[in-house]
């Protein structure tokens, strides 16, 4: 099993079965209870049978529930160090949070997501994705919404280094961009549900017309990943009290960071030429002091 326990058990509801999905539940409610539980304990606090307690374990890719147990032992463990390093009693952001505290826990949850972003990344297909990019003659980027920004974020900054990259807001647009590639095109699509309908067509267009496909999303089943050539996953859980989504856009603006610098790697002998030529271009636009 990838990354932390925990962030796993989100992950594999939507694919669970119903008594499953109950185990998952109890587990996500209170880990610390887990931790200590026995098959039967969990079984009861869950109402289901102690063999949905184990099937539950073996979906996560354990082979009993004393391995899950263990695993997820250690993951709590490493959550407490990690509040405690941070000056924070728990991880949930609440109404009654003084400003200090909201900005602690926010600060928190982005920096965590971040690191585990990156400790989760698959590198043999960034290896792969960022190639295909620096040999293209053309990329695009599909998203809405929050992904939405991550796209034009990673599209603005291939463009500083000399890459023809398309990207727009407007969904009718990037299928234009999408029934437009071919196979000297990679197409890269972010959605953090992998569900998203108008970022899977436009991956479908996009690979029907010989495109590279890539697919930034936390769930590497999912349609949207299903769809691409490649997939780089964002791993990241929202907070309860949230006004957007701020764990998932961290993860797609790091692993949208991640690309770029492997990218500007791969072409570094053009790397100075194209930076100073969009500098110069800008340049001019700035108020000296």
């Amino acid at each position: 099993m990838d990354g932390d326990v925990l962030e796993a058990t989100r992950a594999i509801i939507p694919r669970l079965r119903p008594a499953e999905v109950q185990v998952a539940r109890a587990v996500l409610d209170d880990p610390a209870f887990a931790v200590t539980a026995t098959v039967t304990t969990l079984a009861e606090r869950a109402s289901v049978s102690q063999a949905s307690v184990v099937r539950f374990a073996k979906s996560l890719g354990f082979a009993g529930y004393p391995s899950f147990r263990v695993e997820l032992a250690q993951e709590v463990s490493r959550r407490a160090i990690e509040l405690e390093r941070s000056n924070i009693a728990e991880g949930e952001l609440n109404p009654s949070d003084s400003p200090a505290e909201m900005v602690a826990k926010v600060a928190f949850h982005e920096a965590r997501t971040i690191e585990q972003t990156g400790r989760m990344l698959d590198l043999d297909a960034l290896e792969r994705i960022a190639r295909a990019i620096a040999d293209s003659e053309r990329v695009v980027t599909f998203g809405v919404g929050a992904s939405g920004l991550a796209a034009a974020d990673l599209a603005q900054k291939l463009q500083r280094i000399g890459i023809m990259c398309l990207s727009s807001h407007d969904t009718h647009v990037q299928l234009v961009h999408a029934a437009l590639a071919d196979a000297r095109t990679t197409a890269i699509a972010f959605s953090f549900s992998g569900g998203t309908i108008d970022v899977l067509r436009a991956v479908e267009i996009a690979s029907d017309a010989g495109a590279f496909t890539v697919a930034i999303t936390n769930d590497t089943d999912s349609p949207l990943a299903a769809a691409a050539s490649a997939t780089l996953r964002t791993p990241a859980r929202e907070a309860t009290l949230r006004a957007a989504a701020l764990a998932s856009r961290m993860a797609q603006l790091a692993v949208a960071d991640f690309v770029f610098i492997r990218v500007a790697q791969l072409r570094y002998p053009d790397l100075d030429a194209a930076l100073s030529a969009t500098r110069a271009a800008v340049g001019t636009q700035h108020l000296t002091r």
